[in-house]
C-alpha cells in the first residue's frame, strides 16, 4: 500500500488552511480563522488585535496583509512558532478538524504553495524550484496529529 503524501491544502484537506473558518480564541477575542489569530498575536496593540477579529473569516487575506504593515512585538522570530502551535492545537482539538487530522494516520502533510512561503511551506513555483521550505506549518500539523491520536 502506497504511502499518502498530502501536499496541498486543498480539496478533502482544504480544511488544514489557516485560512478556513474556524474560531479561534487569543486573550479573550474570538478570531474567524487560524490567520487572523496568527496576524493578531504578532502585534501588543490591542486595537490592533480587534481590529483584525472584525475582518470577515472570508477576507483571511486581508488579514495577512494587515499583519505585514504592523511593527512586529519584540522577539517575534521566536515567538512565532509557538503561537502557531497554540492555535493549531485550538482548531484540531474541535471534531470537525481533529477526525479530519486522525483520518491522515501517518501521511506526510505539506502546505505547498506558489506564493513564495518556505518558512512555513514548501513554494512549487520556478522562483522557487531549487529552495526547499522548511515546511514548519506542515511539520506543526503532524506534531498536532500525534497529540491528539
Amino acid at each position: 500500500m502506497q504511502k499518502l503524501n498530502i501536499n496541498f491544502f486543498k480539496g478533502d484537506y482544504e480544511k488544514f488552511s489557516n485560512f478556513y473558518p474556524v474560531i479561534i480564541r487569543y486573550e479573550d477575542i474570538e478570531f474567524p480563522s487560524v490567520e487572523h489569530a496568527y496576524v493578531a498575536a504578532k502585534s501588543l496593540d490591542k486595537m490592533f488585535r480587534y481590529r483584525i477579529s472584525q475582518i470577515p473569516a472570508d477576507q483571511a487575506g486581508r488579514a495577512k496583509r494587515e499583519g505585514r504593515k504592523i511593527k512586529l512585538r519584540k522577539n517575534w522570530h521566536l515567538l512565532r512558532y509557538p503561537f502557531m502551535r497554540i492555535f493549531l492545537i485550538q482548531k484540531f482539538a474541535l471534531p470537525e478538524f481533529g477526525d479530519l487530522l486522525l483520518s491522515t494516520r501517518n501521511a506526510y502533510i505539506e502546505e505547498g504553495n506558489y506564493w513564495h512561503d518556505n518558512y512555513w511551506g514548501n513554494c512549487y513555483c520556478d522562483k522557487c524550484k531549487d529552495i526547499e521550505g522548511k515546511n514548519n506549518l506542515g511539520k506543526l500539523i503532524m506534531e498536532v496529529r500525534e497529540i491528539i491520536t
